[in-house]
Order: structure tokens, then C-alpha cells, then sequence
């Protein structure tokens, strides 16, 4: 019987799967390209340099900019931060407790709070003194913006908090025990100074999220000097009729949070180069 002759193999089968690869990310290079390329061809610069970035309006935004807008956004998401930053420590021992009540009280504030959006709790403040009149929220308007803030970051602190409780070894509070240490004074000397270092990488990042959270306080009515900087460049560029006070306010959030992003992205290699 004959032997039946053989079919070439496809030449795209003899290709090495390092040669497909390489000319796969080829053909998405060109598509980039491409589009970047359209992109700049189909833009308006000019409209867009006019409407975005126009100098004389974004001189007008300086010294305020960082006088007040920058400085009320720091004080808001700092004084938000030490607010979630404590009590979210006390629900996280609270949802740890041997307790009952004090883990259902926990659990039902961290799921409340986590489930509802920012922007809600924000407007039911500005309502308070008509729930509860006669009521009045300490410090005022920075008083408002801190307690919103710190309602919404202490149900996310308190998780960061309870893994990094839970991470601490059982022996070391076995050992402080044994030492003759109450349950309360281990907790305090032992567990939580430890469970604190090992969440500062989450914890810096969730000050990052309230610092961009901050820009909620706007719908608090806030005007003058209690202006953040999303009010501020909201504010001017109704003024101007221009968008260029936005991007200014969008570029100072990112002066101060990418340097804080990095900073937890490099303390998170660090942890993990040490275990």
C-alpha cells in the first residue's frame, strides 16, 4: 500500500509559544498606537487647553487653594481619621468579646455602616438638628464633616482591626498570662500595640480613602472658610464658567495622595519581606 504523502504542518503550529507571545503583545502595541494616535489627531487641544487648563483662571484659585481648601481637607480627613481610627479599635474588641451583646452591637454598626453609601450618611447629618432639636454637633462644621467621615471609616477600621487582632499568636497572651498580667492589661500592652503595626499599610490607605471621601462634606452646605478643595474648585469654576479650578483641585488631591499611596504600597513589601 502506498504511503500517503504528508501534509505540510501549519506554520503558525511551528511557531515557539515565546514567538506567539511576542507577536501577540506586537499586534497590541500597534493597536495602541493606533488609538493614541487617532486620539491626538481627533482631540481640539486648544478647547481643551482653553476649558481645562487655562492659567489666568487657575492663578485666581492661588493663595486659597492652599490657604484654606487644602487646609480644611486636611483637617477633615485627619480629624475623620483619629475618629474611625479609635472607635473603630473599640468595635473591633467589641465584635472579638466574649460578650454577646457587645459583638451584636459590633456587628450591627460595622454592617449598617459598611452597607450604606457615604453620601447618605453625609445627608442625614445636615438633619440632626431637626431630629433632635436643641442638638448641635461640637466644632461646628468641621464638627460635621469629621463625624461623617469617622462614621463611615470606623466600620472599615474595625475590620482592619479585628484581622489584625486575630493575627496576634495565641501564645503571646498565654505568656503575658503567665506572667501574671489580667486579661484586660495583656490586651492593651500585648495585643494591641502588635496588632496596630501590623495593620498600618491598610490603615494608611484607608486615611487615603477619607481624604478623597472628604470631598463629601460639600453637601453639608458648606461655604467661606470651611471649603474643602472639591467645594472650592467646584465653586470657582462656576464663577469662571470654566473647568480649569476642577482639574486644579483634582491635581492638589493628587499631590498629597499618590506620595501616601506609595508610601503604604512600600510599607506593605516591607511587611511582607518580614515575615
Amino acid at each position: 500500500m502506498a504511503e500517503q504523502p504528508k501534509t505540510a504542518e501549519p506554520a503558525r503550529a511551528r511557531l515557539s509559544p515565546r514567538k506567539k507571545q511576542q507577536i501577540s503583545r506586537g499586534i497590541q502595541y500597534a493597536i495602541l498606537a493606533v488609538l493614541l494616535v487617532g486620539v491626538i489627531l481627533y482631540a481640539d487641544w486648544g478647547s481643551l487647553a482653553q476649558n481645562f487648563a487655562k492659567g489666568e483662571v487657575a492663578r485666581e484659585a492661588l493663595p486659597d487653594l492652599f490657604t484654606i481648601a487644602l487646609r480644611n481637607t486636611i483637617i477633615y480627613a485627619v480629624g475623620g481619621f483619629v475618629f474611625s481610627f479609635v472607635l473603630g479599635l473599640v468595635l473591633a474588641l467589641m465584635r472579638l468579646s466574649q460578650v454577646l451583646p457587645y459583638r451584636w452591637i459590633a456587628i450591627l454598626y460595622i454592617e449598617i455602616f459598611r452597607g450604606l453609601p457615604a453620601l447618605l450618611i453625609f445627608l442625614l447629618i445636615t438633619f440632626l438638628p431637626l431630629a433632635l432639636p436643641g442638638f448641635e454637633v461640637p466644632f461646628g462644621t468641621y464638627g460635621q464633616g469629621i463625624l461623617g467621615l469617622g462614621l463611615v471609616g470606623s466600620a472599615y477600621q474595625a475590620e482592619v482591626f479585628r484581622a489584625g487582632l486575630q493575627a496576634v499568636p495565641k501564645g503571646q497572651i498565654e505568656a503575658a498570662r503567665s506572667l501574671g498580667m489580667s486579661a484586660f492589661r495583656a490586651q492593651l500592652t500585648v495585643v494591641i500595640p502588635q496588632a496596630v503595626r501590623m495593620v498600618i499599610p491598610p490603615t494608611t490607605n484607608q486615611f487615603v480613602a477619607l481624604l478623597k471621601d472628604s470631598s463629601l462634606v460639600l453637601f453639608l452646605g458648606v461655604s467661606g472658610e470651611y471649603v474643602e478643595l472639591a467645594k472650592f474648585g467646584n465653586d470657582l469654576a462656576s464663577q469662571f464658567a470654566n473647568a480649569t479650578p476642577i482639574m486644579v483641585a483634582g491635581v492638589t488631591y493628587l499631590i498629597v495622595t499618590i506620595p501616601l499611596g506609595y508610601l503604604a504600597s512600600r510599607l506593605e513589601g516591607r511587611k511582607g519581606g518580614t515575615r
